[in-house]
């Protein structure tokens, strides 16, 4: 690939990360204040289907195969039903340090099943680059948990956040060459109406029966920020991102996530920085740096 391509893709993961990163305390806050997990879920869905499909209107159209609708339903399964339902509504019941640090899993289910579906190599360069960054995050968040939360997270709520990581992860595997094959507007108007028609029925009831005008501000303004900021505009940077790079070079970014967190907590007078962040901070990017420049099964191949 070439470099300009390959630096935008991994600035939009960074990004999308990022934004995700905010998303876990912003998210538990609103959880707290007047809406419930579900009711995030279904505004999220519901949301970003309806600002895909208004922005699909001034973008080029694509025509889309039968076949390949039937596989954004599966895609939508995976990538958006099962990964954003499990996290969310764990996050609503495990603490966000719980949460954040089940999130470092993810680039190991990822690379574990891209050996086994799509036969990626799993070089020593690439075991050593997800394990620095699991380390890197493990310590920023254990460092950090006494200062920025300090209750004690609930074993559901770990588990349903492990399983929304194994689900992504296997959305990333299985759905990596349909994603290539459509742009960023026309996958997610898709995958997010499926999501929406999957999800609905089973939300209806507790989103009517929300008192509106109870809510407070903030927590719409939260709500807001969850749905345009870490879903419509992280999703369209993620699917660039996906575009250009490996499935297992996408999960990694997974580690700034936490990242984002600790810094925004530091910032704004939540935690302090120690000098254990500064050696998870370095062991993150260096995670990162490794697995980009791991051998993928093309480069193999190109090798032979």
């Amino acid at each position: 690939m070439d470099n300009k391509r390959a630096l935008t893709a991994h600035l939009s993961m960074f990004f999308a990360c990022a934004f995700w990163g905010l998303m876990a305390p912003l998210g538990k806050d609103a959880m707290t204040h007047g809406i419930t997990g579900i009711d995030l879920v279904t505004f999220r869905v519901c949301g970003a289907a309806v600002l895909f499909w208004l922005t699909s209107f001034f973008v080029r159209r694509e025509h889309v195969p039968g076949k390949d609708i039937a596989m954004f339903f599966f895609a939508a399964l995976l990538g958006l039903v099962l990964n954003q339902c499990c996290y969310t509504i764990g996050l609503s019941i495990t603490s966000p340090i719980n949460a954040s640090i089940v999130t470092t899993s993810m680039p190991i289910f990822a690379m574990i099943l891209s050996a086994l579906i799509l036969k990626e190599p799993i070089t020593g360069k690439k075991a050593t680059g997800v394990l620095m960054g699991c380390s890197g995050a493990l310590i920023l968040i254990l460092t950090s948990a006494a200062a920025v939360n300090s209750r004690v997270g609930d074993i559901r709520g770990d588990l349903l956040c492990l399983f929304a990581q194994f689900s992504f992860a296997l959305y990333l595997s299985l759905f990596s060459p349909l994603i290539k094959r459509y742009s960023v507007f026309t996958i997610n108007k898709w995958m997010f109406t499926f999501a929406t028609f999957m999800v609905l029925p089973f939300s209806f009831g507790s989103v009517t029966a929300i008192d509106f005008a109870a809510v407070p501000v903030k927590t719409w303004i939260e709500t807001g920020y969850v749905v345009f900021v870490a879903t419509y505009l992280s999703y369209i940077l993620t699917m660039i991102g996906q575009h250009t790079l490996r499935p297992t070079v996408v999960s990694i970014y997974n580690y700034v996530q936490p990242l984002v967190s600790v810094l925004v907590s530091v910032i704004t007078g939540l935690g302090v920085f120690l000098p254990a962040h500064a050696v998870a901070v370095v062991l993150v990017f260096s995670g990162v740096w490794l697995v980009t420049k791991s051998r993928s099964r093309a480069d193999g191949e190109k090798r032979q």
